[in-house]
């Protein structure tokens, strides 16, 4: 692979339960714990592949209660963002 991939993190403006709101939201974009995949994926680590690391160990490792990862896929660009941009409006 020469070009790198297309892994985001980013958090959300808000609280644990704002998050939890978001990923609820989405509608194209799926949740999974695992990112590997040609569909677009999203996770809470917090509460997903880190749940059973502490909170002051999680928060060390840059893993807040409002950060969520997300795994680009091969749906066209434009269907990516509408559905994180609506998600996001709250």
């Amino acid at each position: 692979m020469r070009y790198p991939g297309g892994m985001i993190s980013f958090e959300v403006d808000g609280t644990k339960q704002d998050t939890q709101g978001f990923l609820n939201r989405c509608k194209l974009i799926k949740i999974a714990v695992s990112l590997g995949d040609s569909e677009t994926l999203i996770q809470h680590p917090a509460t997903m592949t880190h749940a059973v690391v502490p909170e002051e160990e999680r928060l060390k490792m840059g893993i807040s209660d409002t950060l969520i990862r997300l795994s680009v896929g091969l749906e066209a660009w434009e269907d990516i963002w509408e559905d994180l941009n609506q998600a996001l409006s709250f």
